[in-house]
């Protein structure tokens, strides 16, 4: 539940009243105390649920939505712009990520896990070991249960334990955001078309400005991000003003830490994602097919699924998966909107905390 400051003002206001009225010192005294309780349960909850995504779109230069953050440019001379958190680098309108902070392209080992125990301590002791346990066991013991774990899934960074897992899951496990991306459909594809059929991005590029060329043993693969590993991107964001809206609807979207990712995803005909894990078994990856040829297939966990124009697939990328499309050049790309939501399995206590362990560039 979400209170205005004006609704606890009010209600702070009526309790002080019922004390001035009430005749029993004891009965007072414990008004207070729970006026007090109610106040800074307020300013804790308004503290950290806030999302960068929240309070619409902004048309400031140098940042996109309600949340504060600043953001990141990839144009221009080609060098990051903002918060120190991705170093993003330009050359012919292909973006390559050279950051030392980047949790997917940085080595983990025992320097990560002492940096995830020492902020977990932080985090309790300013604000709870509440509700800690399954982090604390996670972070604590990061380094066996991320090399123990089975071939099957075994995520890069961080794992939490005990939590339900399975390669896909059904859309009711988000079903508000689901449906929310499903009708959003027409939509988002008339903004991808936008950005996809724009020009290049300078002479002799070939690719429009804002997308990113990634590595591929065949084919192309192409990612146009709004965030990336919970940093807005507010060109591009720009430039999706509707997708950026469906983003900030969104009730699990991971919108404050690195683990959270949304942008549009290509892949042309021939094209091949080679078996990967994702970072982390606490979100859940949502593709909303865009465009699907013949001949498009998601294998994760050993499980082939195919996308549908319109429709979401969830599935938990920790999993060892690949994506391939095998049609002809006729057939055209392949092209999924991509979100990543929290595990209906982690609570919101649990959130929290992993919001302020993994906030960027912490």
């Amino acid at each position: 539940m979400e209170w205005s400051l004006e609704r606890v003002r009010e209600i702070v206001a009526g309790g002080m009243q019922s004390v001035r009225d009430c005749e029993s010192s004891a009965l007072g005294t414990a008004m207070c105390l729970l006026l007090l309780f109610v106040w800074y349960c307020y300013r804790v909850g308004r503290e950290h649920s806030s999302s960068p995504l929240r309070g619409g779109y902004s048309t400031e230069p140098s940042r996109v939505g309600g949340g504060g953050g600043a953001l990141i440019s990839t144009e221009g001379d080609g060098r990051a712009k903002g918060r120190k958190v991705s170093n993003v680098e330009e050359q012919n309108s292909y973006a390559y990520c050279q950051s030392t902070e980047c949790f997917r392209c940085t080595n983990t080992g025992e320097g990560l896990n002492q940096r995830l125990y020492h902020s977990l301590q932080d985090y309790a002791k300013r604000y709870t070991w509440s509700g800690m346990g399954r982090v604390h066991k996670g972070v604590r013991d990061q380094g066996r249960y991320l090399t123990s774990r089975p071939t099957i899934q075994r995520p890069e960074v961080f794992f939490l334990p005990d939590l339900p897992s399975a390669p896909f899951f059904s859309r009711d496990a988000q079903k508000h955001d689901v449906e929310l991306l499903e009708r959003s459909f027409p939509a988002l594809l008339a903004e991808f078309e936008n950005i996809y059929h724009a020009p290049p991005a300078r002479a002799g590029s070939s690719l429009p400005p804002g997308w990113k060329v990634n590595s591929t043993p065949h084919g192309q693969w192409w990612t146009f991000y709004l965030v990336n590993q919970g940093t807005p991107l507010a060109l591009n964001a720009r430039r999706c003003p509707r997708a950026w809206r469906v983003l900030g609807q969104l009730r699990t979207f991971i919108a404050n830490n690195v683990f959270g990712n949304a942008c549009f995803s290509v892949l042309t005909p021939g094209a091949q994602i080679t078996e990967h894990y994702g970072p982390t078994n606490v979100r859940l990856r949502c593709h909303l097919g865009l465009r699907v040829p013949a001949s498009c297939e998601l294998v994760v966990g050993g499980e082939p699924q195919c996308w549908s124009e319109g429709s979401c697939l969830l599935f938990d990328d920790s999993f060892l998966h690949r994506a391939f499309h095998e049609g002809g050049p006729d057939d055209g790309p392949r092209v999924v909107f991509m979100v990543d939501l929290w595990h209906p399995n982690v609570a919101a206590a649990e959130r929290q905390a992993l919001d302020y362990i993994f906030t960027p560039g912490r």
